[in-house]
């Protein structure tokens, strides 16, 4: 296993990479601290994960409280002795409204708050048990998105860009201290939300679920949208000792649609 004997942050737990991304760091060894909002979520993939002889600890963790990010680090440490890895998968998606009629508090602010500020400060958090440790493995999720901002979808592509340049920073800060910071980029992620995106989609434009499908997957070399357990592996690789040499940098995992 890749992952034995190491612990494993990850926020933003739900029923899609959150949550595979727990499942497939606890089926590399991993015992996980989860953090989300929804207890019920947690509750369920915790169960999941220790189905997996891995042992799971939780806490409800909500970004935008400046301390959460403290408290859920507390909480690994109290259970485990020590934090190896971080996964900040907890994200706000906004509004998607286009940036003339959007509103910059509830569309703009409270995205970066989750997506930037809330990142930042789980990521700062993490550190100090890092540095002492004299090694660590930080993996932001973020997205596309940054690389093709679409229509509506300003606010979230800017709040993920100011990650991906603080990622780089902060790489270059604590690489002195075996502490490496890396970003996976996703596409679309497969599952009910995109095919509720689609459909919505459809029903507006006066065209057909498969038309618009074909659309999204047409420009993806490999033909299909990935789901968020294919993401999750790369999640893996930067945790573990396989990109032991790797920092500061972004990878796509979205079927090729963007190659950069």
């Amino acid at each position: 296993m890749l992952l034995a004997g190491r612990t494993a942050i990850v926020s933003g737990i739900g029923p899609g990479m959150g949550r595979d991304i727990s499942l497939r760091l606890a089926r590399e060894g991993a015992d996980i601290v989860m953090g989300a909002r929804s207890r019920g979520s947690l509750e369920s993939v915790a169960k999941e994960v220790e189905a997996l002889g891995r042992r799971a600890v939780w806490l409800e963790t909500d970004l935008t409280d400046k301390d959460a990010g403290k408290r859920l680090v507390a909480k690994a440490v109290d259970a485990f002795g020590k934090v190896d890895i971080l996964v900040n998968n907890a994200f706000h998606t906004g509004t998607m409204t286009p940036f003339e009629s959007d509103d910059l508090e509830t569309g703009w602010r409270d995205t970066h708050e989750v997506n930037l500020w809330g990142t930042l400060r789980m990521t700062q958090a993490v550190l100090p048990i890092m540095k002492q440790q004299k090694s660590g493995s930080i993996v932001m999720i973020n997205t596309m998105t940054i690389r093709v901002v679409n229509p509506g979808f300003a606010a979230y592509a800017s709040s993920k860009g100011a990650l991906e340049a603080a990622t780089r920073g902060i790489a270059r800060e604590v690489g002195g201290y075996g502490i490496r910071v890396n970003s996976v980029m996703p596409g679309f992620i497969w599952g009910p939300s995109v095919k509720g995106y689609f459909e919505a989609r459809a029903k507006k434009e006066g065209r057909t679920y498969e038309e618009i499908l074909a659309e999204a997957t047409r420009v993806i070399p490999l033909g299909r949208i990935p789901d968020s357990h294919e993401i999750s592996g790369a999640v893996v690789f930067f945790a573990s000792d396989l990109a032991s040499c790797i920092t500061g940098q972004s990878l796509d995992v979205n079927g090729g649609q963007v190659m950069c």
